[in-house]
């Protein structure tokens, strides 16, 4: 009896999604061109069309509309500022919800609000659209190498269709839970940064108040238990008053609006969260609003040594 050679197993191509990008800043520009390099097909549209010049260069496709992007467009990703461009951008007129086709899969970086996104999701759903709530942390280095870490609410079915994708932006890829779930825990990121920004401008100016060296200090923290990124990175920035973004004290105090806004919904008093909050809007009165934000740390060398002894 002569037998068959066994049948090679047949590989699987993932998927071929056409993306769609709105939001080409400091992030998203970034993020866009790992998809494109990946070998998906991009297409882009944005409010200023000079900013998506270099992507389009590299072999992206533009859009004349949002209604032409989303017609075209398995997958939209948004990273834009706020709250008001997301739902103009989903609920708008001409916008996605009047246009997709059935079965889009929305996946917003933005950081906005948790309970805008919940009742925006609700919307899309009218069009069978879905919406992923991805924001991300891990600054604009993190967006040019694809480490970033996404925190994603949402339903898990359509995650796991786009997670490949989202492998090619971040490393950290965390489904927190329902739509939603993903800004809150935004939210949480944004308001423990901005108070460890805090914390390590203090250190290094009690540091210095006490005659000794603040950069040797951080140094001998960075090896110990109290070392942190913020105090890697930003600790490094306040020493050498260098300040560019990173991550702009204007955009950090939108997302400190959005923590506060929500603490007083649910009821919590958030005191180091208030007084991070006061220090972020004091550098962008200042005029430090497109600087980092720990520029905090200018603001904390004009005041604290004037408190009164």
């Amino acid at each position: 009896m002569t037998t068959q050679p066994e049948a090679s197993p047949v590989a699987t191509q993932p998927e071929t999604l056409q993306l769609a990008y709105i939001g080409l800043g400091i992030m998203g520009q970034p993020m866009a061109r790992r998809l494109l390099r990946a070998g998906y097909p991009l297409h882009l549209w944005a409010r200023r069309p000079a900013s998506a010049a270099t992507l389009l260069n590299e072999g992206a496709q533009w859009a004349p509309s949002v209604a032409q992007l989303v017609q075209r467009a398995d997958v939209l990703f948004l990273n834009v500022s706020d709250t008001a461009d997301v739902e103009q951008l989903l609920l708008g007129s001409g916008g996605v919800l009047e246009n997709a086709r059935p079965g889009l899969i929305v996946i917003d970086h933005s950081t906005i609000c948790p309970l805008a996104t919940r009742r925006m999701a609700q919307s899309l759903q009218q069009g069978e659209i879905t919406l992923l709530d991805a924001p991300v942390s891990g600054g604009e280095q993190g967006a040019i190498h694809g480490t970033l870490s996404l925190m994603i609410g949402g339903h898990a079915t359509a995650l796991e269709r786009v997670r490949p994708v989202l492998a090619h932006v971040g490393t950290t890829l965390t489904h927190v839970g329902d739509v939603g779930a993903g800004q809150v825990a935004k939210a949480c990121n944004q308001m423990l940064v901005a108070q460890m920004l805090v914390a390590v401008g203090e250190t290094l100016l009690l540091a210095e108040a006490a005659g000794v060296d603040p950069a040797k200090v951080r140094t001998a923290l960075l090896g110990g238990f109290a070392y942190s990124k913020i105090l890697d990175v930003h600790g490094q920035r306040m020493l050498e008053q260098q300040f560019t973004p990173g991550f702009k004290a204007a955009l950090h105090r939108k997302d400190m609006g959005i923590v506060q806004d929500l603490a007083r919904e649910l009821g919590l008093f958030v005191p180091g969260c208030t007084l991070a909050t006061q220090y972020i809007n004091a550098a962008v009165g200042q005029g430090w609003a497109e600087q980092d934000s720990s520029v905090i740390a200018q603001i904390q060398h004009a005041l604290l040594p004037k408190l009164p002894q």
